[in-house]
């Protein structure tokens, strides 16, 4: 069954790089769906798009799920697309498998990012896309060697990956038996997602 989405994307020519942020959970762990969390420095959801745009993408996926009313929170923002996955509940997989499939199939290249780094830098999306992705192109940042995100997935690969995820584990499995490119981006930011509970 196709994603559903709660928008219509505007006409034109595919974009050639597309942003998908990864919003579907129910966030177990963290006391809430991660895409309706909100702290000091405002919107998961809103910094999550609007890092992917400032660093480069020229149009945004939200990939929802446990919290479809999350999409009035960047309804807003020109150029960004909010979609519900049916299966959310199988697991990260089911996401990035939507996502994915969703991208427009004349897009060149896809950036993907949970929305569960909040305060991960423009520089970041901005060192992943230079030299400019084509559709061969495989990359991920590392921070100190740890494998992170985003992660750039060129248009030759995103039906393969969208194949070969299952449950709850993502893309690093086949990413690594793929000759993904190591970006290290370790000067830049230490790359870790927040899992749990709101801080105080």
């Amino acid at each position: 069954m196709p994603p559903t989405s709660s928008a219509t994307p505007a006409p034109g020519p595919d974009p050639r790089v597309v942003g998908v942020v990864l919003a579907a959970g129910a966030g177990a762990r963290a006391g809430g769906p991660k895409a309706l969390r909100v702290d000091a420095r405002g919107s998961w959801l809103r910094r999550a798009v609007t890092t992917l745009r400032d660093g480069g993408c020229d149009a945004v996926l939200v990939v929802l799920g446990a919290a479809p009313g999350a999409a009035d929170l960047v309804a807003d923002l020109a150029g960004v697309r909010a979609l519900v996955v049916p299966g959310w509940s199988e697991g990260v997989a089911a996401s990035l498998r939507g996502g994915l499939r969703a991208v427009p199939s004349g897009a060149l290249a896809a950036v993907v990012v949970p929305v569960d780094v909040p305060d991960l830098p423009v520089a970041v999306v901005r060192r992943l896309l230079d030299p400019r992705p084509g559709p061969a192109t495989l990359r991920r940042a590392v921070f100190g060697g740890r494998p992170g995100h985003p992660v750039v997935v060129g248009r030759d690969h995103r039906a393969a990956l969208a194949a070969a995820v299952r449950g709850d584990a993502g893309g690093r499995a086949w990413l690594g038996s793929h000759g993904v490119a190591d970006v290290e981006c370790g000067d830049l930011h230490d790359g870790r997602d927040e899992d749990g509970p709101p801080r105080p």
